[in-house]
């Protein structure tokens, strides 16, 4: 299943708001500019700034890409060597602030954040959404990027046991997202590695 790049963009613009921040991801294979719902997923996307303001994420690779599926990264592993690719996460008790309010926030012991359903966007094509072990508040670091609509990810769908909520949106920037998927395979490994090299507010 494919979609054209003016089908994705009217996806995109209608999550769109002018009130919530973007941030230019530069990666080995280009740049491509994410919005983060604040307005909508406040504490999410504040855990995944505070990451991405820190340069937490520089450095790391995408450790899982699959074709028509979607894009994941945010293991800290790929880029200290220490431990497999998609186990690890931030340090336990780590603090982030919360963009919407300005409260600190604490990750539990496993450096996880609390499950955040807070609005019910699907796991659409260009989405940002909160990668976890499948049990309950064990979110932290990583996340993916929906290369096809994965609406069985969706917490309110009842297809699978899988609850992934989503709090941000590819907003441009999407040719580097689909060449990034061509070096996906089917079991997510990789043909070459694929490194961001840093994530700034614009």
């Amino acid at each position: 299943l494919t979609f054209s790049r003016t089908i994705c963009a009217e996806r995109i613009s209608s999550l769109m708001s002018s009130k919530n921040p973007t941030y230019e991801c530069s990666t080995s294979e280009g740049k491509f500019t994410v919005e983060l719902f604040v307005d909508k997923m406040p504490y999410t996307a504040s855990n995944w700034i505070g990451l991405a303001e820190s340069g937490y994420y520089n450095g790391i690779t995408f450790h899982r890409v699959i074709p028509n599926f979607m894009l994941q990264f945010g293991c800290p592993n790929t880029k200290t060597g220490k431990g497999s690719p998609g186990t690890g996460g931030p340090a336990p008790g780590s603090e982030f602030k919360g963009v919407h309010d300005g409260k600190t926030y604490k990750r539990d012991y496993g450096g996880n954040i609390q499950d955040e359903f807070a609005a019910k966007i699907s796991n659409q094509v260009g989405t940002l959404s909160m990668a976890n072990t499948g049990q309950k508040n064990s979110g932290g670091s990583q996340f993916f990027i929906n290369t096809n609509d994965n609406t069985f990810l969706d917490f309110w769908d009842k297809q699978t046991p899988s609850k992934h909520p989503v709090f941000g949106k590819v907003v441009s920037g999407w040719s580097v997202i689909k060449g990034i998927e061509k070096l996906g395979s089917r079991s997510g490994s990789t043909s070459k590695t694929i490194t961001m090299l840093s994530i700034k507010k614009l």
